[in-house]
């Protein structure tokens, strides 16, 4: 899987599941071309304007969450 690939499917969704986040950053500590590049920074324009949101900053700690 490419990351523009990932992107794609975050863009779709509009979460970037913790897994998708991980995988993303082990493809970017790699050789990536420019199309991936280009669909990473559009990735970033869209966590920067509301329309993707991160996964891993929605989960609370368990010690945080109330109990019902």
């Amino acid at each position: 899987m490419r990351i523009c690939e990932i992107v794609q499917q975050v863009l779709s969704t509009g979460v970037l599941s913790i897994e998708a986040e991980d995988q993303l950053r082990r493809m970017l500590s790699k050789k990536y071309d420019r199309e991936d590049f280009q669909a990473f920074m559009k990735l970033q324009n869209a966590a920067m304007v509301g329309l993707v949101r991160q996964e891993s900053r929605l989960a609370q700690p368990a010690a945080l969450r109330k109990v019902a």
